[in-house]
């Protein structure tokens, strides 16, 4: 059980890799079709050949990005996994990925299923009504080539974790003398080709299945309407301390879950994809459709945390005892500043989530009422963070269309709401938020920037005592050997927000944006490459 919890932290921080990629890409593809929207920019600037060109060649580059999602998590989910070797791990899976679809593509043809019979005439000439049609020849896609079922990001998730079991288990065999070239890190793709086909041949047999499972909890959410936004909303802040928010976030963005919609005869599956499509082929995609997939998306999250979250953070100033004002006015500033530019919370959520249960599960219900509202209020704002970069780029820029206006609204109504629901119930129930610790661990005294490495290894053990490290958004992720050698003291000392010990042997410490500074000069430290 402990080993299993371990791997899904593990697999929770590999799903980031992809995801800071095609947050950047949805950023480009926002501002892009801002600028051939000859509402936004004139009709002159649309007319202008070399900047459409221009533009029209970031489009096609970030829509290739979207277009091989599933390969990029297949990778990932392999990478993150991995115990060793992970360059060949993410090779094996780049293998395993291709050799499963042509496993499946192999059983769909034994059925006499092909490109060429799916299609929605061709179900229709075999007497199936066209609704019907468009539907079933939805479940099939192309894709590197390969005919096979339309599994999106979930497909690539199932190859990379098969790769990764693989992998875990081969790349340290050794073969007989003869054959011993074959061995070691080599052995881990020959064995992928030998069993991810047999692994698409059995996906093809139970796909149908498991597609209906899925389509049916996505149909479940939909008719929950707003109330479906709310849950969402209020579990993904839930879930914000286990790091198991980033598992819940990609089901519903790449999977039916977050919605599906019919583009050019071709499914999309989930609320970031169906978004990402109406960005790369403008009028392709309903707006009605578009607005059901962004419930799920940054509309929600921006009067939260544009709003809400830096009125927490200045409450939690207020409440401060006045001989630490000034320490705790520079860490609530940053922390304010992050979330209100950016979308990233961590780094303020951890001043008050473990200490005070009330505040906490406060800030998920309000979390929750923004999706709802901004659902009933028919909004259209996608991408994933929340923070004004995507208010600007996927509201303002997007036009009127995209009823930006009512997060703002919200917002405001926000910032009384957060900022003296927060100052009172910490200064009721005595919260000790920062500032208003107690003596002995006020007495903790900040290391200078100088030593703050050596102190980090130090409090998680020394380095006999780290076996791995690595990072997230906001976050240094260790696995450690021994975790009562792990001392929250020393490691808050280093300007940590917080240290949340996810399992007996993985520890996360919360810095925010700069962790990925930390986290290099750390392994540097360590002699990790």
């Amino acid at each position: 059980m402990k080993k299993f919890a371990s791997s899904v932290h593990a697999f929770g921080k590999a799903l980031m890799m992809p995801i800071s990629v095609i947050a950047a890409a949805g950023i480009f593809l926002g501002v892009a079709a801002a600028m051939q929207n000859p509402a936004i920019t004139g009709e002159a600037f649309a007319a202008m050949q070399v900047p459409q060109l221009i533009i029209g060649f970031i489009r096609k580059v970030a829509g290739a990005l979207f277009a091989n999602l599933p390969l990029l998590f297949a990778v990932a989910s392999a990478i993150g996994l991995a115990k060793a070797e992970k360059p060949t791990a993410a090779f094996a899976a780049t293998i395993g990925f291709i050799t499963m679809h042509v496993g499946v593509s192999a059983t769909l043809a034994a059925k006499g299923l092909t490109a060429a019979t799916t299609t929605a005439q061709a179900l229709q000439a075999q007497g199936m009504d066209q609704t019907q049609a468009m539907m079933t020849a939805a479940e099939y896609i192309q894709m590197l080539g390969i005919f096979t079922y339309n599994m999106s990001v979930l497909g690539g998730v199932i190859a990379g974790l098969l790769t990764a079991v693989i992998h875990n288990r081969c790349y340290t065999v050794q073969l007989p003398t003869a054959i011993s070239f074959f061995g070691g890190r080599r052995f881990v793709p020959i064995v992928t080709v030998l069993v991810l086909p047999l692994v698409g041949v059995l996906l093809a047999a139970i796909w149908p299945t498991i597609g209906l499972g899925i389509a049916w909890v996505g149909e479940l959410i939909g008719k929950s309407g707003q109330y479906g936004a709310f849950l969402y909303g209020t579990s993904e802040r839930l879930l914000i301390p286990t790091g198991l928010h980033h598992i819940l976030n990609e089901t519903v963005r790449f999977t039916p879950i977050g919605g599906i919609a019919t583009v050019d005869g071709q499914t999309l599956v989930g609320a970031l994809n169906i978004f990402n499509a109406s960005l790369t082929h403008p009028g392709s995609v309903p707006d009605e459709t578009v607005r059901e997939a962004t419930r799920f998306l940054a509309q929600g999250k921006i009067p939260v945390m544009m709003f809400g979250l830096p009125a927490a953070a200045l409450a939690i100033y207020h409440a401060a005892r006045p001989e630490h004002k000034q320490r705790v006015k520079a860490l609530m500033l940053a922390a304010a500043l992050t979330s209100f530019t950016t979308g990233i919370t961590e780094p303020l959520e951890f001043c008050f989530i473990f200490v005070s249960p009330v505040l906490y599960i406060l800030h998920a219900l309000l979390s929750g009422l923004s999706f709802m509202l901004m659902s009933l209020f028919h909004l259209m704002i996608g991408n994933v963070q929340g923070g004004a970069i995507d208010l600007v780029v996927f509201g303002i820029l997007g036009g009127e269309k995209t009823a930006w206006w009512w997060s703002i609204a919200l917002g405001l109504i926000y910032v009384p709401v957060y900022y003296y629901s927060f100052r009172f119930i910490i200064q009721r129930m005595r919260v000790e938020t920062p500032g208003r610790e107690t003596e002995e661990e006020d007495a903790t005294p900040q290391v200078e920037a100088a030593e703050r490495i050596k102190v980090i290894i130090s409090g998680l053990g020394g380095a006999e005592n780290i076996e791995d490290v690595d990072c997230c958004f906001t976050r240094l992720r260790v696995r450690v050997k021994t975790m009562k050698e792990v001392v929250d003291a020393t490691l808050m000392s280093t300007g940590a927000n917080g240290v949340n010990r996810v399992s007996d042997t993985d520890v996360q410490v919360i810095y925010g944006p700069q962790v990925e500074k930390i986290a290099g000069e750390v392994k540097s430290a360590l002699g990790i490459a």
